[in-house]
């Protein structure tokens, strides 16, 4: 729904600003960015999710798990390659957030299980290794690189609310550049001192974090110099009593419980959900005479029954340990040194932080050459990097010179 919807379908949903949407009618217009002009365009709901419906002896054994989701995915692909005569079709995966660690196990699977292999990867709003994310790594210590790579994130979200004073500098992009090199250099170095750091440099780190965040520095100190997500996106804005975004920092809303120590809801989502719903549901059935009698699920609640653990490539039995993607990635690069990856991003995505997504490509294991096989795109955006018109021309752009390159590349060969 979302890709379809708000990216690159025939038609979208219009929600421009950063503000919640205003109830319906909302506004469906013709997509002048999608991606139609140079693919044809297969949108996959999870099973059990859109229209579809899982049935049979253990059903969610079946579906619900890092692995069995990816087999799901994998023939539906095989599917509907043969259903229609696709076989020596270019061929292009495209991922949002789960969709990205998806499709790293996707494409190894299709590759090296199926002997299918693909022109390109295009990976949006990526998370591959869960160590990396901000939404709680206080429950893993002594492992710190999720606060470095979410700094950037922070600091250009204090840039867009004006939280950094007069220091602010006029620019984006030149800041976060200055922002990365702290946060795998000194603020990398202090974070593995642990207690053994000295209480000056402390004092130091904590308040050139507050320059960065708009965070007060003692409260910084009092988080150890370690600020997860939730608690940036219910500190920047907190005398106000605003909550800042988890998909998209751009967005604010009113604190649910002012009184918490992390954020209560994202209120991007709750902004724009309704009018991509109500949209789609009436698009469906109206435009496209589809749906009639039967209910369309945008999500469904799989928690009990997921299964996390994860067979890597070289094993034969699942791992444990928090699930990282990183090795599935790397084994279809390496197997396919032809195929190439598009990662995109949003400055202000919280959910995945951009500068995550990057120091999982850099810390890839493969050879050095094959480094070249991947390019990188940011966009003043969050999660969702097409709710924001400017960045999804620009998504498209890129995303069109990609597959363009990529399929020409193909029929030279």
């Amino acid at each position: 729904m979302w890709l379809h919807m708000g990216a690159f379908g025939p038609r979208r949903v219009s929600t421009p600003g950063d503000a919640h949407v205003p109830a319906a009618p909302y506004n469906l217009v013709d997509n002048a960015y999608s991606l139609l002009d140079v693919s044809d365009l297969v949108f996959i709901d999870a099973p059990g999710t859109g229209f579809s419906r899982i049935a049979g002896k253990d059903k969610e054994k079946a579906f619900y798990g890092v692995d069995p989701d990816a087999y799901a995915f994998s023939r539906f692909v095989l599917g509907f390659l043969s259903k229609y005569g696709r076989w020596n079709s270019p061929k292009f995966l495209f991922g949002e957030s789960y969709g990205t660690p998806r499709n790293a196990n996707l494409i190894n699977i299709l590759e090296n299980g199926d002997s299918i292999d693909f022109n390109g990867v295009i990976q949006l709003s990526q998370i591959l290794n869960f160590d990396l994310s901000a939404d709680s790594p206080q429950y893993n210590p002594g492992t710190d690189q999720a606060y470095i790579v979410s700094l950037p994130t922070y600091a250009a979200t204090a840039w867009y609310h004006n939280r950094l004073g007069a220091t602010r500098p006029a620019a984006l992009e030149p800041f976060l550049k200055e922002v990365e090199h702290f946060a795998v250099t000194d603020y990398a170095l202090a974070l593995q001192e642990g207690a053994g750091i000295d209480p000056a440099r402390k004092q130091a780190i904590a308040e050139q974090l507050a320059h960065y965040t708009g965070l007060p520095a003692a409260y910084i100190l009092k988080s150890n110099l370690r600020v997860n997500g939730g608690q940036f996106e219910k500190m920047l804005e907190d005398a106000d009593s605003m909550t800042t975004g988890r998909l998209d920092t751009r967005f604010s809303g009113p604190d649910l419980d002012p009184l918490s120590r992390e954020a209560g809801y994202d209120p991007q989502s709750s902004a724009i959900r309704s009018a991509y719903v109500s949209l789609f549901n009436d698009y469906v059935r109206k435009d496209l005479h589809y749906g009639e009698g039967r209910s369309y699920r945008p999500s469904v609640d799989v928690s009990k029954y997921w299964t996390s653990p994860h067979t890597p490539p070289g094993t034969t039995d699942p791992q444990p340990g928090i699930l990282n993607l990183m090795p599935d990635l790397a084994s279809a690069m390496k197997n396919d040194p032809n195929l190439k990856v598009l990662l995109a991003g949003g400055y202000f995505d919280l959910a995945t932080p951009y500068f995550e997504g990057r120091y999982e490509m850099q810390h890839l294991p493969i050879p050095d050459k094959l480094q070249g096989n991947i390019e990188y795109h940011y966009y003043p955006s969050g999660h969702m990097v097409y709710a924001n018109e400017a960045s999804l021309k620009l998504l498209h752009d890129d995303v069109a010179h990609f597959i363009r390159q990529n399929q020409s590349a193909a029929k030279e060969k």
